[in-house]
Order: C-alpha cells, then sequence, then structure tokens
C-alpha cells in the first residue's frame, strides 16, 4: 500500500516549520505523489501566517507545480468543546481542505466525556474535510461513537504518522484502526512533515494499518480518482 498524495503538509508559512512551497512540491514529485496539499496554521494559531496567505493561494500559486497537483488548504484549530474552529466559514469556502485537529496551546487536556462532545460536534461542521491526528494522548474520547459520527457526516480520518513519531500514540491509533475497519470508515494516511523530505513518508502509519489488514479501498488518499471525487463533490470541479 502506498499514498498518491499526502493531504497534511507544512511551509515555512508556520513558523516551526522549514520547507517552502516550491521544495514540498520538489519533494513530492520524488517521492512519486500525484498531488501535495499545503495545509499551514491559520492566523488564530501561535505560529499561524496573516489571512492574507490563505486568500492568496489560489492567486499566486499554480494548480500544478512540477508535475504535482496544489490541494490549497488549511490545518485550523478546535478551539471548544462545543467544537468550533478558529478559521471563518468564509474563509472555508475559498479553500480545497480544511483539516480540524486540537492542539495543546489552544486546548486544555481534558475528560473523554468533553473530548467526546467536542469531536461529536466537530463532526457536524460543514466546512471540515478531515479530523487531524485525533489519536493525541490526554485527548482521548469515545472512538466509536465520534468514528461512526465522522463517517455519518463524511469526514476523513488522518492516520497521522508525525504523531505516531513523536507523540506515542501507536496504541490509539491501533484501537481507531480497529474500528474504522470494523464500520468501513475511511481514512488517509499523512505526513504531517514540517520538512520537506518528510513528505510522502508514512511507513508507520502503515504498519499500523497492515496488522489490521485494513482495506486499502478505505484509505482515500491511495487512489487518485477516489481522492479527487471526495474532494470536487464537496467543492466543485477543481481537480
Amino acid at each position: 500500500m502506498r499514498i498518491i498524495a499526502d493531504l497534511h503538509t507544512h511551509t515555512v508559512a508556520s513558523t516551526h516549520a522549514y520547507s517552502t512551497v516550491l521544495e514540498n512540491a520538489e519533494y513530492a514529485t520524488k517521492a512519486g505523489l500525484a498531488a501535495v496539499a499545503i495545509t499551514d496554521h491559520t492566523p488564530a494559531s501561535t505560529d499561524g501566517p496573516h489571512i492574507w496567505h490563505f486568500h492568496n493561494l489560489p492567486k499566486a500559486l499554480p494548480r500544478e507545480l512540477l508535475g504535482v497537483k496544489l490541494i490549497f488548504g488549511a490545518e485550523s484549530s478546535i478551539t471548544d468543546y462545543e467544537g468550533h474552529i478558529d478559521f471563518p466559514h468564509e474563509e472555508c469556502e475559498k479553500l480545497d481542505w480544511i483539516i480540524a485537529s486540537i492542539h495543546r496551546d489552544k486546548l486544555a487536556k481534558a475528560s473523554p466525556d468533553e473530548i467526546t462532545k467536542l469531536y461529536s460536534a466537530v463532526a457536524e461542521n460543514p466546512d471540515v474535510n478531515m479530523i487531524g491526528h485525533c489519536a493525541t494522548t490526554g485527548y482521548e474520547f469515545d472512538y466509536e461513537k465520534c468514528l461512526k459520527k465522522f463517517k455519518e457526516f463524511n469526514k476523513i480520518v488522518e492516520i497521522n504518522e508525525s504523531s505516531i513519531t513523536w507523540k506515542n500514540t501507536s496504541g490509539n491509533y491501533r484501537e481507531i484502526i480497529r474500528i474504522c475497519k470494523k464500520y468501513e470508515i475511511p481514512v488517509a494516511v499523512n505526513s504531517d512533515a514540517h520538512f520537506c523530505g518528510l513528505i510522502g513518508k508514512t511507513e508507520r502509519a502503515f504498519a499500523l494499518l497492515e496488522e489490521q489488514d485494513f482495506p486499502e479501498k478505505l484509505i482515500i488518499n491511495s487512489d487518485w480518482e477516489r481522492l479527487r471525487e471526495f474532494i470536487d463533490s464537496g467543492k466543485g470541479n477543481i481537480l
């Protein structure tokens, strides 16, 4: 199994990342990817760029660079236990791909009941396409209840290589993967790269999926037509 698009990457516009759009595209090409998403943190984040960064994405950047399609997006932070994100609706509408993630600088650790309430609310947000790195330790929730709700509201569940590598989330991801397989819930396998050399590198994520013989048909970014259809169904014929 392999991915054909990395749907979660950062550039120097996020100040704790280290590569440019051009460098990300170059390494996506080297990795044999068909597409790469540019998903920097939103302006309300500690290290997010100005809103003009997101306004200008579709204007300043080509839809294809070095043979790789660019998907214009943002990684928004979930800001409260009612499931609000820190990127306004009118801004979400202008982009292709919106990730909603919990970040420790925006949300303190809470009980599983509170995080379950949060994710249940995020599931119903029509602006959100993917739930980012939801296996984060200290933010556990009722996986079965929320993952089923993600499927109901057409949200992709991310299997995040960086959080497996750096944040010891393998145990939580094993349970998430088990439930996603049981209920045929679509996932995306992404690097969450903060340096271009990590784009497309998802070995640990795939190892967890292969442990449970996870069906490739449920990995939305393992097939170009499957991914294109999902994005175009929500945003029009953009890819």
